[in-house]
């Protein structure tokens, strides 16, 4: 047998042999990864998937605080829920709240990332500055700026030469909610822009530079679509937790619901229910409420993720 005959046969054997030796350590990695996995999984078990179950269960039933005397009553909690008006009015209160934080809070935290990225001098203390207030505890930001919006003694009035009633207003009390939100959270999705600011390749802007766009033509067709799917996450993740939005207004309005219980937000309400009026059956229902709400929201985010990887993907 020739050296080319022999080499024809014996490459197709080591290929195998790579091959099954390849799957052999996959295998084992996953077994002995499986070890490392386990406490997480054990956990979100114990403190995710079963209270969620727990919780299912307890919306059939009307069960109090107590736990005792605990009956199923089939659909009879749902049933209430959706004929309760206060809880639509705490709903359209968290999805209020979350049409106008949302795209402030995105914008807000675009023009931070691309002011950080192009200063030179000081970079690090802007940074600073613009991430610090997210590592604030949300009792301390929302303690803060129920000082600043004081009408006696805050700051916000003070300053701006104003009269407005932001704490006992109903016109007011949301928007000074969004304001406190604004300068709390903003840090993080600032971070997210800023990360992916700087993973843009530099060669793109020097090419534009020399084809003779000029900055806005650069932000317009380099800048933007290249934050595109980090826009996308920021709007997906800010969606979410804007809609658990409970302790900045909780906070901020003396653990009330707010003046003419404007602030009343969907996970307060709930709260309430389980917990001032003892009624945790019935809160039940309404958290397995908020899960579908959470399902769908989360389906939408997943879609549009999908369908713009997609567009990418057949743009190439």
């Amino acid at each position: 047998m020739t050296a080319t005959g022999a080499e024809t046969v014996v490459r197709p054997v080591r290929a195998t042999i790579a091959a099954d030796g390849a799957t052999v350590r996959r295998k084992q990695g996953l077994q002995h990864g499986g070890w490392f996995v386990a406490p997480f999984l054990a956990l979100f078990a114990l403190f995710v998937v079963w209270p969620l179950l727990r919780g299912l269960y307890l919306s059939f039933t009307d069960a109090n605080i107590s736990g005792d005397g605990a009956h199923f009553i089939g659909l009879g909690n749902y049933r209430e829920a959706l004929k309760d008006q206060l809880m639509w009015d705490s709903l359209g209160h968290s999805a209020y709240f979350t049409l106008l934080v949302v795209p402030c809070i995105t914008v807000l935290a675009f023009l931070l990332a691309m002011l950080a990225h192009h200063i030179e001098h000081g970079t690090w203390l802007w940074r600073l500055c613009f991430f610090m207030p997210f590592l604030l505890p949300s009792t301390v930001a929302a303690n803060l700026w129920q000082w600043l919006f004081n009408p006696g003694t805050g700051m916000v009035n003070h300053v701006f030469g104003l009269e407005t009633p932001w704490l006992t207003d109903k016109s007011y009390a949301m928007l000074a909610i969004v304001i406190t939100t604004l300068w709390w959270t903003a840090g993080f999705s600032f971070l997210l822009y800023l990360a992916a600011l700087q993973g843009i390749p530099a060669h793109l802007y020097e090419a534009a530079r020399l084809d003779g766009a000029n900055a806005w033509h650069r932000m317009l067709h380099i800048t933007l679509p290249m934050l595109r799917n980090i826009t996308g996450l920021v709007l997906a993740l800010q969606i979410l937790a804007s809609l658990q939005v409970f302790d900045q207004a909780v906070v901020i309005q003396d653990f009330g619901p707010g003046p003419e219980e404007s602030t009343r937000t969907f996970v307060q309400y709930t709260l309430e229910q389980g917990f001032t009026s003892y009624r945790v059956g019935y809160a039940s229902a309404i958290s397995a409420i908020s899960i579908i709400f959470f399902v769908l929201i989360a389906a939408v985010a997943l879609a549009r993720m999908w369908l713009l990887r997609n567009r990418e993907e057949g743009g190439r």
